[in-house]
């Protein structure tokens, strides 16, 4: 199959995703995970899609928790402030105090580290029940091809939006990387100094330099203390760019088909929108618990999309989930050879570590052949989980670009690419 005149119409394509997400900012609620208005974009989404010819489009829902994946905050930073309190109460009280007050504040240390590592480093589950419980949805859509189903495609996308961080909304992300990393620093050193000084002080050792040291740490304090308005919960942003940018991707090209009027002969195509990828990829790791043996049955690839905005930063990241986890080569290699006979700018990279995830780290988890697709700076850009991220603040450019790959990667794998 030879697409290349949708292709040539990459522009069009990219007003009319432009023109879809402005709608779904300016006449839905607002998207936050678990909400009235995921809900509604989802179902919105899911009669486009039906209009443009799916044979099959599903809304599903699921149970989530999502105020937890940035809940942990709290608890940890909670503990980290026991634990510096207990460190002066024992150096200072002297005695047995001081064997074992320090001693406890470094389990606290060590509890809360734990639990940001599990809960946002590694996007597992480790204190979910602990926040109210709401309901998240996806949506997907299929779209057959004229002939038995030989190969599948599916294009991913997240249709909820963040919650505000305000340090990057005031600082951009060095001030919000480095108040973090300031923060998670002063634990760290709150942690070895507590442990450093129970170990000294059960020896008989003088601890005076270790009360130097703890008062030197306070300097960390109003980062620690700082983290408790990480996020602003009161504010969710439009999420233009991320991700409703992502879910228009797949959606575009199923226009594009149904305007020139072509029928694939043995490619079955997917749009599946994951709702909550905000709260820690809740509803692709929902889909992937509630359809287990799905998409297995013939060669499928996925590409998850999220926040497709500036050109230069086109990019397929090979590892996903904080670095953690890692694409399928022959799905990321597969854009990466379009975007070079396209001659359009595509890098090679990763989701860096304190960088989160796309959905195609819970896809790739679950055993699937995935890759995430991005094109936004890694370096945090103050539009980046903020109120900036609006209808207004789009790239048409980085839309065209990325769709023009998009295209492409349908064509060479139609035509039996990587397979």
């Amino acid at each position: 199959m030879d697409l290349s005149k949708i292709i040539e119409k990459k522009s069009g394509y990219a007003k009319y995703m432009y023109d879809e997400i402005r709608h779904i900012c300016t006449k839905f609620e607002k998207r936050d995970p678990g909400s009235k208005g995921e809900l509604q974009s989802c179902e919105y989404m899911g009669q486009v899609m039906k209009r443009l010819g799916c044979d099959r489009v599903e809304v599903e829902s699921f149970k989530e928790n999502p105020k937890s994946f940035f809940g942990w905050i709290y608890i940890t930073v909670a503990l980290v402030l026991v634990a510096i309190a207990l460190f002066f109460t024992g150096v200072y009280v002297g005695g047995v105090c001081a064997k074992i007050l320090p001693l406890i504040g470094a389990i606290l240390v060590v509890a809360g580290l734990t639990l940001a590592m599990l809960q946002f480093g590694l996007y597992i589950k480790a204190c979910d029940k602990l926040f109210p419980e709401k309901t998240g949805h996806n949506v997907t859509a299929y779209k057959a091809p004229k002939g038995e189903v030989k190969r599948r495609i599916v294009f991913n996308g997240h249709p909820d939006a963040a919650w505000e961080w305000p340090v990057n909304y005031a600082l951009g992300g060095v001030g919000f990387e480095g108040h973090a990393i300031l923060g998670i620093g002063g634990a760290i050193y709150f942690g070895v100094i507590s442990l450093i000084t129970a170990i000294m002080a059960i020896m008989g050792k003088d601890i005076g330099t270790m009360i130097k040291c703890g008062l030197w740490g306070l300097l960390f304090v109003p980062f620690l203390v700082g983290l408790f308005w990480m996020v602003n919960w009161q504010r969710v942003v439009d999420g233009a760019n991320d991700n409703l940018s992502g879910c228009y991707m797949g959606i575009a090209i199923l226009k594009a088909l149904a305007d020139e009027q072509i029928e694939l002969e043995n490619t079955e195509i997917c749009v599946c929108l994951t709702g909550s990828e905000e709260a820690g990829l809740r509803g692709s790791k929902a889909w992937c618990e509630a359809h287990p043996d799905e998409w297995k049955d013939v060669p499928t690839f996925i590409y998850s999309y999220d926040t497709i905005y500036d050109p230069k930063y086109l990019l397929v990241n090979y590892r996903d989930l904080n670095a953690t986890v890692k694409a399928d080569k022959d799905v990321s290699d597969l854009f990466m050879e379009s975007a070079q006979e396209l001659g359009i700018l595509c890098n090679k990279g990763m989701v860096p570590p304190l960088g989160g995830a796309t959905d195609n780290a819970a896809f790739s988890q679950a055993g699937h052949r995935s890759t995430g697709i991005t094109a936004l700076n890694h370096k945090l850009e103050s539009y980046y989980h903020t109120r900036k991220d609006t209808w207004t603040n789009m790239n048409l450019e980085g839309l065209a670009d990325c769709f023009a790959v998009s295209v492409k990667v349908l064509e060479k794998f139609d035509n039996g690419a990587k397979q």
